[in-house]
């Protein structure tokens, strides 16, 4: 697939490795592989699907787990999507609202035990609907009873919790390729109504998610991508681990994951993608976006913006490995937040 630009036929499989360092978790190693493939060789039209799992380990006995699918009938009739992971990794905790510091990072290990599926069947011109499912158990504790994670009254359900959830979705798609779009609109909706079971069964709640993406092909090789995603949780509790997070490798690229979150989420953001040949692109960024209990303002929006470089391993599908480096503000007193990445796909 290295050399052969034809690949419309074959499956594509590819193995990369996982390396990183970080003072709580020693010395991280293990892969990720991606295998793509169509449904329907002949009908072009047909979208690409996949196969992907990731598996780290560390030297002080953490881990991570996790085998999701994407999968196109012939003709795009119908999509499915699964997911299941397993990770005990600790992680930054900072507190709730907009406005965290970094002062108050807080060391928290994390049990997570997550499965969802989707399903979509086509129900007119661009229009999917379906349903989502899953369940999931959280499970935290911290070390230091000093810090934020436990002194903050704002954090509900610290311990963690149990659920499964159920729900409508509603998909408009009308995009040219699902892996490297040049033109046409997605939007994604949906809403998973959650209970708690076990020990965590007085819980219910809810996670509203929908997602605008639009892409304009400017010139030949040159697209510009819209995206723009509102989340938020609803009922009368709050727990911290469900809270829509600001900050990951997709949106608002430079912020830490998890270091602002609240009730609700609102951010957008443009990419300028410039396909320099068939393996090498490059991209620009700009966004902003923050996290609200409930009253949105615009004064705490959020900047964001940075460049990135693409290198499609597969042409024909549009599959390549994504680097970027994202920048974000600088809050009082603290250095400039800022975040590398490289990750396999497009941003959105």
């Amino acid at each position: 697939m290295y050399f052969n630009n034809d690949t419309s036929k074959k499956h594509t499989f590819v193995v990369l490795p996982v390396i990183a360092s970080a003072p709580e978790t020693g010395f991280e190693a293990g892969g990720t592989a991606l295998l793509s493939f169509y449904t329907d060789t002949v009908d072009r039209s047909t979208r690409v699907s996949n196969l992907f799992g990731f598996a780290t380990a560390t030297t002080k006995g953490q881990n991570r787990f996790s085998i999701s699918t994407n999968y196109w009938t012939p003709h795009n009739k119908n999509y499915y999507s699964a997911t299941i992971g397993y990770q005990n990794f600790p992680f930054e905790f900072y507190g709730i609202g907009n406005n965290t510091r970094l002062a108050d990072a807080d060391h928290v290990s994390e049990k997570r035990l997550k499965f969802n599926l989707t399903g979509q069947t086509l129900a007119g011109s661009h229009i999917y609907v379906g349903y989502v499912a899953g369940a999931f158990n959280y499970i935290y504790s911290d070390k230091v009873t000093s810090g934020v994670f436990y002194t903050n009254p704002l954090v509900e359900d610290r311990s963690g919790g149990a659920s499964f959830f159920i729900g409508p979705t509603f998909v408009y798609d009308s995009r040219n390729n699902n892996t490297y779009t040049t033109k046409g609109l997605i939007v994604t909706s949906y809403f998973n109504m959650m209970q708690g079971v076990f020990g965590n069964n007085s819980y219910q709640g809810g996670f509203f998610n929908i997602e605008y993406s639009q892409f304009f092909l400017l010139a030949k090789k040159l697209v510009l991508g819209v995206d723009i995603q509102e989340q938020s949780i609803t009922g009368g509790r709050s727990p911290f681990y469900l809270l829509p997070q600001l900050g990951n490798d997709e949106v608002m690229r430079g912020y830490y994951g998890g270091r602002y979150r609240d009730r609700n989420l609102l951010a957008g953001q443009t990419e300028l993608r410039y396909r320099l040949n068939g393996r090498i692109g490059v991209v620009a960024f700009v966004g902003t976006g923050e996290v609200f209990h409930s009253d949105f303002s615009f004064s705490g929006l959020k900047p964001d913006y940075g460049a990135g470089l693409r290198y499609f391993f597969d042409i024909d599908k549009g599959l390549a490995l994504r680097m970027d480096y994202g920048v974000g503000q600088k809050p009082p007193g603290e250095p400039r937040e800022s975040g590398f990445y490289v990750s396999l796909g497009q941003s959105f």
